[in-house]
């Protein structure tokens, strides 16, 4: 049985995950991820290498855009096959790539109108990458799975969900091949969670593997503790508020914005911060929200202790959904310190550029970065150091507070993802790094052959591995 995986993105590099695998005359795409990081942006627009036509099913582990946000294009451009995925999956990622779309139509018509003032063109067409009907209609392609349910791909290949811990719905996906005597088992992590996070229940403990391609995004470093995390985020609001400022918190409307409210509600509940309003200004964080409640069998114990007590961090005093671009324009209206939660998380788009641009040049406020930031986006430049950054086509100045808490991260580190990977009750084949920078991966896959002496290596974009 011949089986060969070609790493089409996430190959050194952390977004536009996709992984095509070929077996025995089945084709099959483990997520269609879109490219984030300004230098690989174009990717976006190539050609699959594969004609959509061909490939007869995906699997996709999440709803993150760099794991599902070229679905769109792959549907348009003649995939009629299902994408599997769990249901919270499937409700989280119609709001993302709906959002998507829109964005996607909004920021073609507002480069084309800059493009004519300034006089001069861009590397690509002024079109959008993707519409909202797109969306749309790629949404209708998702297929339902259970968690620890298996399902056959054609007579030979079975799939497997386990819970990843990562985000609401996440999976690991198993992939089993067999073929009389001669078979496989290909596992790939999607993004590994971490233990002991707020809402989520932990990762899966797996079994075996024979191949394993594994992420890295935080292959090279620690993550600060829990309670580190805590400390760390009264610390700021607490100096915010003494200076008389606001917190600006660039997140992401998927996951990392529920985990800032929840952990805000425990400090308010324990009296660390004081009562100050808190803005949830991101009608897609507030739509991924509701699906958040509709699903609370994925809750962890703490999270379903709070529901019980009535305790809820959706719902706690001061918190306000601000959903319409009214409402959010009257933030700025607000003569007090107030935490500001908004989206894009690495501030590439979205309503967190407005109060960027009411926040950055003001010593009293802090912006505070609670996620992580690709190499080339606005929020590295501002994390970075920079004096003076260009938001919505002006310059400003940095004098803000500038703030980062890494231990926010859904991504497992260095050693949670060693921990994940040596529950395998016997060694794997091969396990390919990706999903990281080249630093990243780099220094995982060195550190993993190190710790376990096992068959490691770090795939290039667009190669090939033919499995034994």
């Amino acid at each position: 049985m011949r089986t060969k995986i070609s790493f089409l993105g996430a190959a050194r590099n952390v977004t536009g995950s996709r992984f095509l695998v070929e077996v025995d005359g089945l084709t099959v795409l483990v997520d269609c991820g879109l490219y984030q990081e300004r230098e690989f942006k174009k990717r976006n627009w190539d050609p699959f290498p594969k004609p959509p036509s061909e490939i007869d099913a995906v699997l996709l582990t999440h709803a993150h855009l760099d794991h599902c946000g070229l679905l769109p294009k792959l549907v348009r451009e003649g995939f009629r096959g299902k994408i599997y995925c769990t249901q919270a999956t499937c409700d989280i990622a119609k709001i993302i790539l709906l959002d998507a779309g829109h964005l996607q139509e909004e920021d073609a018509a507002y480069k084309l109108r800059r493009h004519r003032k300034e006089g001069r063109t861009g590397p690509h067409p002024v079109l959008p990458l993707y519409t909202a009907e797109d969306a749309e209609r790629c949404c209708l392609q998702f297929s339902p799975v259970e968690y620890c349910q298996p399902i056959s791909l054609g007579n030979k290949v079975k799939v497997v969900f386990q819970d990843a811990g990562h985000i609401f719905g996440s999976s690991t996906i198993t992939m089993r091949a067999k073929n009389g005597d001669d078979g496989r088992t290909l596992l790939f992590s999607g993004d590994v969670g971490r233990k002991h996070m707020p809402i989520l229940q932990d990762p899966a403990v797996l079994d075996h593997a024979d191949y394993i391609l594994v992420e890295s995004t935080y292959g090279d470093r620690l993550h600060d503790s829990k309670q580190d995390v805590e400390t760390k985020l009264a610390e700021e609001i607490n100096t915010a508020v003494k200076a008389g400022g606001n917190v600006i918190i660039p997140s992401f409307a998927l996951e990392r914005s529920q985990d800032i409210l929840y952990h805000l509600n425990e400090l308010r509940i324990s009296g660390r911060i004081p009562a100050l309003k808190v803005f949830l200004d991101s009608p897609m964080a507030i739509e991924v929200t509701k699906v958040f409640k509709n699903h609370p069998e994925l809750y962890d114990k703490e999270m379903a202790k709070r529901i019980s007590q009535h305790a809820s961090p959706f719902e706690f005093p001061g918190l306000q959904m601000s959903k319409t671009t009214e409402q959010s324009k009257a933030i700025n209206l607000v003569d007090e310190p107030i935490i500001v939660i908004a989206g894009s998380g690495m501030c590439t788009g979205g309503r967190i550029k407005h109060h960027l641009v009411q926040n950055i040049s003001k010593p009293a406020s802090t912006i505070l970065f609670v996620g992580y930031q690709a190499r080339g986006t606005l929020g590295r430049i501002i994390a970075g150091g920079a004096e003076e950054v260009r938001i919505l086509g002006k310059v400003y100045p940095v004098k803000a507070r500038i703030a980062q808490i890494y231990g926010f991260s859904a991504h497992a580190d260095r050693n949670e993802l060693h921990q994940w990977l040596i529950n395998l009750t016997r060694p794997p084949r091969g396990v390919f790094v990706v999903h990281g920078e080249s630093e990243s991966a780099d220094s995982f896959a060195e550190f993993l052959r190190q710790k376990t002496g096992w068959n490691v290596s770090v795939p290039d974009y667009g190669s090939e591995a033919i499995l034994s």
